[in-house]
């Protein structure tokens, strides 16, 4: 088992990083390309979730395993079971086939799909037998995966009907549901989101287009909370804009109020990010629309010393790991203060940071991201630090940009 070391050395001079592009972006336009061919798809992230859904449309095989990659597992069973004569197996890894998938099965099934379970009903593997899905309603529980409804969302055009999707109940994660919409749109499909129907029309074809993916908001939350924990860092991150079709660009007003600045910089698409004072002593967040940065979040409060009270958390219990449960754990050991239910997260104040921990990662990408920062404050090890690749490949090199070096052990 690898560990990585982390220590940290000031810049001279502000660092200037390109993180890749956005993974949700990537990966909604992928199923668009092979809907529509004559998309072309410009700064496509090189995350493994990203990789593992283009080997999947790609491949040539009876079963298709995609690994750790949720998106692609959901995305993927949506886009074979409106595949005419397709026929296919999607699998996965051990916590893959933990991960419910009945949500999107059903409403597929309720479209005309053929999709039986292989081993355990409601979880992966699945095996599905491609249909032209000519039912054009489903209802689906508004408060389920945004994943779930935009699978749906994207696979709408290439029915012969179209598709009207009804959400039951409050919304979760509206910005993914909003982006992928806005990708539909981008690419020549007419479609439209009111009073909890969404309605996406039939496209045949589509005309010649090129889209240039924005970097990924998600992994820039990292560097917030860098800047956040210094004594007064300042970095520059290109490709970035004010009117963002990413959700989790909400950070920017989030961590106005944990002391970070953000200049935008629209003569290059860049923003720089500027150490400035908290300006509250407990933070208190509904992050039900922007559940991928709490980890982040709540890493920084503990690095300032500060509480926090963070809610609307209920699909971090079936991510890669319980990201409740795992940050419990891992900041506890640091000597935190931690409570926990089963949407919401209660971080005490503190006065000290234990030294030296091992930090779990628990195969969680963003475990391994959103403790690094705290190497400013104290010296720790992360386990299993390849884990990053999953959605940020260059994170440690870019990382070590920012005066963060990891050294394996």
């Amino acid at each position: 088992m690898n560990k990585a070391f982390l220590s940290y050395k000031k810049n001279k001079e502000i660092p200037v990083i390109t993180i890749p592009g956005s993974k949700s972006e990537s990966n909604r336009l992928l199923i668009l390309k092979a809907i529509f061919p004559n998309l072309t798809i410009k700064n496509l992230s090189n995350s493994d979730d990203t990789i593992s859904l283009e080997k999947g449309l790609k491949s040539l095989k009876c079963t298709i395993d995609v690994h750790h990659a949720g998106t692609a597992m959901r995305f993927l069973t949506a886009y074979f079971a409106s595949k005419n004569n397709s026929e296919i197996t999607l699998t996965g890894s051990k916590r893959m086939q933990e991960r419910p998938i009945k949500v999107l099965v059903d409403a597929l099934r309720n479209l005309g799909a053929d999709i039986n379970y292989v081993n355990k009903e409601g979880f992966p593997p699945i095996r599905i037998k491609g249909k032209n899905l000519i039912q054009n309603s489903v209802t689906i529980k508004a408060s389920v995966s945004s994943q779930y409804i935009s699978a749906l969302m994207l696979i709408a055009p290439s029915l012969p009907n179209g598709l009207i999707i009804r959400l039951d109940g409050e919304i979760t994660s509206v910005p993914y549901i909003e982006m992928t919409l806005e990708l539909l749109k981008k690419t020549g499909v007419s479609g439209n989101f009111k009073s909890n129907i969404i309605t996406i029309q039939p496209t045949k074809t589509i005309e010649d287009i090129i889209i240039n993916i924005e970097s990924d908001w998600s992994s820039v939350s990292y560097y917030y909370s860098l800047v956040a924990l210094s004594e007064g860092g300042s970095i520059k991150l290109k490709n970035y804009s004010e009117n963002s079709l990413q959700g989790d660009s909400e950070i920017v007003s989030i961590y106005k109020e944990l002391g970070v600045e953000t200049l935008f910089d629209a003569t290059d698409n860049s923003i720089q990010l500027i150490k400035t004072k908290p300006s509250v002593k407990t933070l208190q967040l509904n992050l039900n629309k922007t559940p991928d940065i709490a980890q982040t979040i709540a890493v920084t409060c503990f690095g300032l010393g500060m509480s926090c009270y963070l809610n609307g958390l209920k699909t971090l219990k079936i991510k890669e790991t319980d990201r409740l449960e795992a940050l419990k754990t891992e900041l506890e050991k640091l000597g935190a203060n931690v409570e926990i239910s089963e949407d919401s997260l209660t971080l005490f104040s503190f006065k000290k940071i234990n030294k030296d921990i091992e930090i779990e990662t628990y195969q969680d990408h963003r475990m391994a991201m959103a403790f690094a920062p705290l190497a400013l404050k104290t010296s720790l090890l992360i386990k299993n630090p390849e884990v990053v690749t999953k959605s940020y490949t260059s994170f440690w090199e870019d990382f070590q940009k920012a005066g963060i070096y990891s050294q394996l052990k």
